[in-house]
C-alpha cells in the first residue's frame, strides 16, 4: 500500500450537481473529501429527502465553513447556526438549510457520501471477478532471508505477477503488502490468472494462496468497494498454500469457459451470514 496519497480539488475525481448543491470530490482510499457549495434557498428536507427518504438526515458530518451560514435543526428541537471559520461535527438526526442570500462554501471530510446514497451518479457499479492473493508466511520468509534479500525476491515476484495480471486482462487495484487485489471482466480469466500467479510464486520458492469471487462492485476513483470485495478476501483466507479457492457463483460462471473445479465443502466466512460452498481449482 502507498504510504501517502495526495489529490488536488482542482482536479476532482468526481463532480456532483444537484438542485442547489455542487460538490467537487476526491477519494483517498476510504477517506472522501468534498469541496461543496450550497446555494441560497437550499434545504436538506426539501432538496435531498425526496431522493433518500427518512424524516431526518442520518449522516454524521464533519467539515469547515469558509463563507455563508447554515442553520441546523435536530430531531430533539435543538438548533444551531454554523458560519465562516467554523469547524463542525454534526450528529445524525437533523435538517439543515442555507441562511440568507450568500452561498455556503466549505469542505466536508465525513458524511458527504452517505447523505446522497440513493443517487446512481455517486458511483459506478459493475459486475466483476475479484481476485485476492497472499504470500503464505511472508513474515517468516522475510526473517529467514533477511530484509535485503526479501525485498529483492518480493520485487522479482511482483514484477512477474503484474505481467501475468496484464496477460489475463486484469486490472491491478492494489498491492496488499504481500499480495495483490485485482479485478477481471471474466471469471475464467480471473481463475486462470490466480493459478498462474501461484505457479510463478512456486518458481521463486514462495507459497501463494488465492481467492476469487464474482459479483457487483462499486468503482470509486482507483479503488473498488462492496461486499463482493470482502467476500473474495474471506475466501482467500480459507485457501491452503498453493490453492485457488472460488465461490459457487464464480464456479458456475467459469464452468462455461471449460474450467473444472473440486468441491471443497461449506465454510463459514468471517463477517458474512451463513456458510458458503467453495471450490478448488488447479491448473
Amino acid at each position: 500500500m502507498a504510504r501517502f496519497l495526495v489529490k488536488n480539488l482542482d482536479s476532482p475525481d468526481e463532480v456532483m450537481n444537484l438542485d442547489g448543491v455542487r460538490a467537487e470530490i476526491v477519494d483517498l482510499g476510504d477517506f472522501t473529501v468534498a469541496w461543496q457549495v450550497l446555494q441560497p434557498g437550499w434545504r436538506w428536507s426539501v432538496d435531498i429527502r425526496p431522493l433518500v427518504g427518512g424524516d431526518w438526515c442520518q449522516s454524521r458530518h464533519a467539515g469547515y465553513v469558509f463563507s455563508g451560514r447554515m442553520h441546523v435543526l435536530f430531531d430533539d428541537g435543538t438548533e444551531l447556526e454554523v458560519g465562516p471559520r467554523s469547524a463542525y461535527v454534526i450528529a445524525p438526526g437533523h435538517d439543515g438549510w442555507v441562511v440568507g442570500d450568500e452561498p455556503v462554501t466549505g469542505i466536508e471530510w465525513s458524511g458527504f457520501r452517505s447523505w446522497v446514497p440513493a443517487l446512481e451518479s455517486q458511483s459506478e457499479r459493475v459486475l466483476a471477478t475479484v481476485l485476492f492473493t497472499d504470500i503464505v508466511d511472508s513474515t517468516g520468509t522475510a526473517a529467514r532471508l533477511g530484509d535485503a534479500a526479501w525485498r529483492v525476491l518480493l520485487g522479482s515476484y511482483n514484477e512477474r505477477a503484474r505481467e501475468i495480471i496484464g496477460r489475463f486482462r486484469g486490472r491491478e487495484i492494489a498491492t496488499t503488502g504481500d499480495g495483490f487485489l485485482a479485478t477481471f471482466d471474466g471469471p475464467g480469466r480471473g481463475v486462470r490468472c490466480a493459478a498462474e500467479l501461484i505457479k510463478a510464486a512456486d518458481a521463486e520458492g514462495l507459497a501463494v494462496r488465492a481467492g476469487v469471487h464474482t459479483g457487483e462492485i462499486e468503482l470509486v476513483a482507483d479503488d473498488v468497494r462492496g461486499i463482493t470485495v470482502h467476500e473474495a478476501s474471506r475466501i482467500m483466507a480459507r485457501a491452503r498454500p498453493g490453492e485457488v479457492l472460488v465461490s459457487a457463483v464464480t464456479r458456475e460462471l467459469a464452468s462455461g469457459a471449460g474450467v473444472e473445479f473440486e468441491d471443497r465443502g461449506e465454510h463459514d466466512l468471517r463477517g458474512l451470514d451463513g456458510p458458503r460452498r467453495l471450490f478448488g481449482f488447479s491448473a
